[in-house]
């Protein structure tokens, strides 16, 4: 990693975009795997559930559109997500010294908000509770969101 990639002293916009990009791609590739492995969903139903939130199920039948959708949605909120640890360790700096720690906090605290929270406000067809769901979407969100958006402010946010 060259030092024009990272620059010594990076802008909030730089560690933004890194946060919401890297989050953004490794949940995707959690979210992907996880429903594969549980199901058999393929990657394209993923996207099109998701885009299912404001389309609702016609999303299953319209194609690339719903998929492109679906990604565009999950990455606004990658993005959101990086925005909001942001903001927070702004406001208590203290917190980007326990990245361990507090990411993992943060990404429990953004599973929660999306999938009690946000989720049910949309045309999403959700499934009944069930344990693996909750464990799963947990560990992911703890090491796959919350924990590398607060290693990337940790490193280029100082």
């Amino acid at each position: 990693m060259t030092n024009e990639m990272f620059p010594r002293k990076p802008s909030w916009l730089h560690t933004i975009a890194l946060g919401g990009l890297t989050v953004g791609v490794l949940d995707c590739l959690a979210a992907m795997t996880n429903a594969w492995m549980r199901s058999g969903v393929t990657p394209d139903r993923v996207w099109q559930y998701v885009a299912s939130s404001v389309v609702g199920p016609e999303s299953f039948n319209m194609g690339a559109s719903t998929i492109a959708l679906g990604l565009l949605f999950h990455f606004s909120v990658a993005f959101g997500v990086a925005i909001g640890f942001y903001v927070v360790a702004r406001i208590f700096p203290a917190i980007i010294s326990y990245p361990f720690i507090v990411g993992p906090i943060y990404g429990i605290f953004v599973y929660f908000i999306m999938s009690y929270g946000i989720v049910p406000l949309t045309l999403v067809k959700q499934g009944a509770f069930n344990w693996y769901g909750l464990l799963s979407g947990l560990i992911i969100h703890m090491l796959f969101v919350g924990l590398p958006v607060a290693l990337i402010t940790k490193r280029f946010a100082k």
